[in-house]
């Protein structure tokens, strides 16, 4: 009976302790995080303006949305500096109603665009097919008979924004219905179009991509066909041509979208045709038919190809010889292919760190004299790339960027017509040059002169030489800040306009600043105002700007400004996010706490969920992305997140980029060199430490941790590093051990020659170590990163008699992890592990 008695009290002890536990985890949380998400779409108003600049651009209209399913157009006078309604609503919606024998309202006007008279007086818009003019003044409509000039595309004006990460990954397909070859571009998340594809008439394209995720198309011409954010759905994307429109430019003078240098079989004057026989070089004089072969050394072990590079005035021949290196591949096995029972295998070629690549070398030929003419290589051994290979305009000399594998040294060389060459510009680095990120060079030839960004202070700057003595002329920028990105140069009034993060003292350094200054360092102006990271539309004539800033707990904000010294104008919009509040929608909490060194501040973000109760703990789960290439804690406003939606089931989430990361000094960044598996974790650990300080909610013990790609290697280096700290971890498709990832990013940041460090920080080295709970997820098809890297990890858990999970879903690519499928495991497995409960119950 005693016996009986101690085991009930046992039970009720033990519900006792797991019963406050229940409240997360549990069907209601799960109901509830699907409904904040959904509840977040659309409500947040007054935040986008795209301006329709007219009457020599003092002018212009913007269509703003007001409520649900509720806009406004808003006229503003730039040049007096007002901001007005563009017309008296109410008046317009009476008429226009009685008009069409229907319901309307002055926040329903149904008109898209709409155009103004050169006095302003007249307003005139098209309602289906037929066109209405609006007396300003009078407040009397009229119909237009025939046809009239009202724009009816609302996507005028528009530059493609910043990608976001607003959920999991999705299918994108998009169809070339228009009769010429079109071009289609990843908007990464700093706003830079990245070329992926250029696609033929009647084809298609698919990719995977993540909602949220921005794509534009453009034609041959450099308009935009398609801009297009991916949403959780069906990513259909038909282009027909009969939309187009030109990209607002950013500044003056370059454009963002030039092709590469184009490379001909001809000479300039027409006189000669090169050709490639048998692996040698071959010329023709066309006004003899005279053949010559001006190489005899060419095997398939050493050949020339078909890439030339004719001087302006047709003397000289610059062509190509390659050392061929390694053509590494990589096999995958899809078990479950859609079109056949039994399993396909797939082969792809892909260079992994420490195989042999093919050398480029560039040969100099005289096309008057009929020869070689000898050209010492010493200044350009063993090259990871040749790059921007190029004739100055008279015919000078022979530019190229050499970039040293190990990235190590970067010089732009030139190769004189008697074949000696000359170094213009001469980088090192004891670490790595970081030529992904930070390298610009734009040759202005008209005072010979070169814009070179470099780290050589410290800090990303840019420098002016003289091409002519390669000497530095004077740093353009300077001081503890950084230059995020020039966007345009200005060769005759010698000025650049750039992005900078970290100019403004006091705010985030992450957030970014559009900036001007004279070649001479001279007037650095700041064009953009308010605490939050920004970005920028010029007007056509470029007098004006409109200044787009957000940040995680502020809703977009646009004001008008002078470019000519950053002044305001007038405000535009400030965006309302009173409906979205309404929902129980937490803003995201900002925090920023000391690094590993006691002075060096890290940025992060805290989640919580919307029934958050101060008094309760929760545990705490970090998303993390180290990557040496990028910095990813979220600085603009968005409504919605996977973070988000994890707190919701009853966690804290976080993020933060520790040490190691890109975008604030080169001695931050440094942290990562030959060091990938430090991934921040010091300064991440004393963050949250720091945090939970100020928020005592925060269970730190019960940590998880979850990242995908590179922020999967590190999801599992942090059980193997800190189990003493982290206690779950969720690893999607890692690049477990960087001797089996892509080639460019691991030798980028881990060093050339593969050196011991490769091993020892390898995730199938260390598996051994394991402690806590780990979570491992593979697409069996991951072109991205070599599934087996996944796999090697699990058989040397399995040697080393660990208990772990195992996702491999078939057919899938990189990222499934963060596909719904993926995220809600992931989810699940949090629950089990941090809250200990079963989910949904």
């Amino acid at each position: 009976m005693m016996s009986f008695f101690r085991t009930v009290l046992l039970g009720l002890c033990s519900f006792c302790l797991v019963s406050p536990l229940l409240a997360q985890g549990t069907a209601e949380d799960y109901q509830r995080m699907e409904q904040v998400a959904r509840a977040a779409q659309g409500k947040v108003f007054r935040d986008n303006v795209v301006p329709h600049w007219f009457g020599e651009n003092d002018f212009f209209w913007y269509r703003v949305n007001s409520g649900p399913q509720q806009h406004e157009f808003v006229l503003v006078d730039a040049a007096a500096g007002k901001r007005e309604p563009a017309f008296d609503h109410a008046q317009l919606a009476q008429q226009l109603a009685e008009e069409l024998g229907r319901p309307i309202t002055a926040e329903t006007l149904p008109f898209q665009a709409i155009s103004f008279s050169d006095d302003l007086q007249l307003v005139t818009f098209r309602v289906g097919d037929q066109a209405y003019q609006y007396q300003r003044t009078a407040n009397k409509l009229s119909k237009l008979e025939g046809g009239a000039s009202v724009l009816t595309n609302d996507q005028i004006g528009r530059r493609p924004y910043p990608s976001l990460d607003k959920g999991g990954e999705v299918k994108l397909v998009i169809q070339n219905n228009s009769p010429e070859t079109i071009r289609v571009f990843w908007v990464n998340r700093d706003g830079r179009p990245q070329h992926y594809e250029d696609l033929e008439a009647n084809d298609d394209f698919q990719q995977r991509t993540f909602v949220g995720h921005v794509w534009l198309v453009l034609n041959q011409r450099g308009q935009a066909m398609a801009l297009y954010e991916a949403s959780d759905g069906e990513n259909h994307v038909k282009i027909d041509g009969k939309t187009v429109w030109d990209l607002p430019r950013r500044g003056r003078g370059r454009g963002n979208f030039g092709g590469p240098r184009r490379i001909t079989r001809t000479s300039l004057d027409g006189t000669w045709t090169a050709s490639i026989k048998d692996h040698n070089l071959v010329v023709k004089n066309t006004k003899t038919d005279e053949t010559t072969r001006l190489t005899e050394d060419g095997t398939s072990d050493k050949y020339m190809n078909d890439r030339f590079y004719w001087s302006p005035d047709s003397r000289y021949l610059i062509a190509m010889q390659v050392t061929p290196g390694d053509d590494r591949h990589i096999y995958m096995v899809e078990s479950s292919p859609k079109d056949q029972l039994q399993p396909k295998l797939h082969e792809h070629s892909y260079a992994k760190p420490g195989d042999k690549l093919d050398i480029d070398r560039p040969r100099l030929f005289d096309m008057e004299k009929g020869e070689e003419i000898p050209v010492d290589s010493s200044l350009f051994e063993n090259p990871w790339d040749l790059s921007r290979l190029h004739w100055t305009a008279d015919s000078g000399e022979f530019r190229f960027l050499f970039n040293q594998r190990g990235h190590q040294v970067m010089r732009l060389l030139a190769i004189q017509p008697d074949g000696t060459v000359r170094t213009l510009i001469d980088e090192v680095s004891p670490t790595f040059i970081d030529y992904t990120n930070k390298v610009y060079l734009d040759e202005l030839e008209e005072s010979d002169e070169l814009v070179w960004m470099s780290e050589r202070s410290g800090w990303n700057h840019l420098y002016l030489i003289d091409a002519e003595t390669a000497e530095v002329k004077n740093p353009i920028t300077s001081g503890e800040w950084v230059v995020r990105e020039v966007e345009q140069i200005d060769p005759e009034k010698r000025q650049i306009w750039f992005t900078a993060g970290g100019i403004v003292p006091g705010q985030d350094p992450y957030y970014i600043h559009h900036c001007r200054v004279n070649f001479d360092g001279s007037d650095l102006t700041v064009l953009t105002e308010g605490d939050g990271t920004h970005r920028i539309d010029y007007s056509p004539d470029h007098r004006y700007l409109i200044d787009k800033y957000s940040r995680v707990d502020l809703p977009p904000v646009h004001t008008l400004r002078k470019v000519e010294d950053g002044s305001l104008v007038c405000e535009l919009e400030q965006a309302d996010q009173s409906a979205l509040l309404e929902t129980g929608w937490k803003p995201t909490e900002r925090f920023t706490a000391k690094a590993r060194d006691g002075k060096t501040d890290i940025y992060g973000v805290i989640y919580f969920p919307t029934n958050y109760d101060p008094a309760k703990k929760y545990p705490v789960i970090e998303y993390i992305y180290a990557g040496p290439h990028g910095a990813f804690v979220p600085k603009q406003f968005s409504p919605r997140s996977q973070c988000r939606e994890m707190a919701e089931l009853g966690f804290i989430v976080v993020q933060m980029d520790g040490m190691g990361t890109n975008f604030r000094s080169k001695a931050f960044q440094d942290v990562c060199w030959q060091n990938l598996a430090d991934s921040g974790f010091p300064d991440r650990i004393l963050w949250m430490q720091a945090a939970a300080e100020k928020f005592p909610s925060m269970d730190l013990d019960k940590v998880g941790i979850y990242g995908g790609s590179a922020g999967g290697q590190s999801a599992l280096g942090a059980m193997l590093s800190h189990g003493d700290f982290y206690d779950a971890a969720v690893a999607d498709c890692g690049c477990h051990d960087n001797r089996m990832d892509k080639i460019w990013w691991n030798e980028q940041w881990m060093g050339w020659p593969i050196g011991k460090h490769y091993e020892e920080q390898s995730n199938v080295t260390n598996a051994h170590k394991l402690q806590g709970d780990l979570f491992l997820i593979v697409g069996e098809l991951d072109t991205n990163v070599d599934p087996a890297s996944t796999m090697q990890v699990v058989n040397a858990l399995v040697k080393a008699n660990k208990d772990f999970d195992l996702l491999v879903v078939p057919g899938a690519g990189h990222g499934i992890g963060s596909g719904s499928y993926g995220m809600r495991r992931t989810r699940d497995f949090f629950v089990r592990k941090l809250h200990g409960v079963e989910p949904r119950r």
